[in-house]
């Protein structure tokens, strides 16, 4: 296939799985990213929407955020690669890892409204219990659970 048989093909691909995306038919688009991925393996945006389809579809988030993360390496300029690794994040269940991408992505894209939208979402982390620990301390993690569960807020 010539390279610019392949580009086309790849950007096809793409189109059709960012429609199946959008209509909520993951496991179908996650074929086409893949295509488009296989056809042009250093594309940044067929390898975030690859990440995001499987994470919706397959649930694989170990792959999905390594997909997510391969495109920011590629272009790190570019905010729909940050709000598809937080989307991953939080679709995981892994909302502080999605504050963080956010928040790091607003030092890039302050200007950008998704990424302002996608973070107030997202709301205010409370502070840690323990200050003097850090937040990721499993003593930290295990009494914001409690004090969630406590405070009724879930």
């Amino acid at each position: 296939m010539s390279e610019t048989m392949a580009e086309e093909t790849a950007i096809a691909d793409f189109k059709l799985g960012i429609n199946l995306l959008r209509k909520g038919q993951s496991a179908e688009a996650t074929e086409h990213f893949r295509h488009a991925a296989e056809l042009e393996q250093k594309n940044p945006y067929y390898l975030s929407f690859l990440g995001v389809s499987v994470a919706r579809a397959q649930r694989k988030w170990a792959a999905a955020v390594k997909l997510c993360e391969m495109a920011i390496g590629l272009r790190r300029n570019e905010a729909q690669l940050y709000l598809n690794l937080a989307e991953v994040y939080v679709s995981a269940g892994q909302r502080d890892e999605a504050v963080e991408i956010l928040d790091r992505a607003l030092i890039y894209f302050s200007a950008d409204a998704r990424i302002r939208r996608a973070r107030a979402n997202l709301g205010v982390r409370s502070s840690p219990v323990l200050p003097f620990l850090e937040r990721g301390h499993f003593l930290n993690r295990s009494l914001g659970k409690l004090r969630r569960r406590v405070s009724g807020r879930h």
